[in-house]
């Protein structure tokens, strides 16, 4: 199928569009986590996986569709390939970013359900008649895939 260049163009302005916005959520969120401000991640994240649809949706038609990127003006093609190189090193910075801040929830979280077990575990002593005073029973769960 022959595209004409008006429509041509008009998509890929479109698609750098999304991807200039998606790549600018991305360093707000990379920027909110450096500054420990994971909360403003959270109430944004919705807006963000909007936009990951909406860019994996029209990337996939432009894939399926090359003519559509050849009918394109140079020019076109120019900017939309220097956004695609901004939002992948963005994106590669995030993704660290959110594995670090992972690592260290994760690790908080062990910590803290360690000292618990370990806290109840100690001083169960003995009762009045001699015997060995019952220990806490609650268990402590642990989700190691959260």
């Amino acid at each position: 199928m022959t595209y004409d260049p008006t429509t041509a163009t008009a998509h890929l302005r479109r698609l750098t569009s999304l991807t200039d916005r998606l790549t600018a959520r991305l360093e707000m969120e990379t920027d909110a986590f450096a500054t420990r401000r994971a909360h403003d991640v959270a109430a944004g994240l919705a807006e963000t996986q909007d936009l990951a649809n909406i860019y994996r949706r029209e990337s996939a038609q432009l894939k399926a569709a090359p003519g559509l990127l050849a009918a394109a003006p140079s020019s076109e093609r120019m900017a939309l390939i220097k956004a695609t190189e901004a939002f992948e090193a963005v994106l590669a910075i995030h993704g660290r970013t959110v594995e670090a801040a992972r690592t260290i929830s994760e690790g908080l979280v062990r910590t803290i359900a360690q000292e618990v077990a370990g806290a109840r575990a100690m001083g169960t002593g003995y009762g009045a008649t001699g015997h060995a005073a019952g220990g806490d029973s609650r268990a402590v769960t642990l989700n190691r895939m959260a």
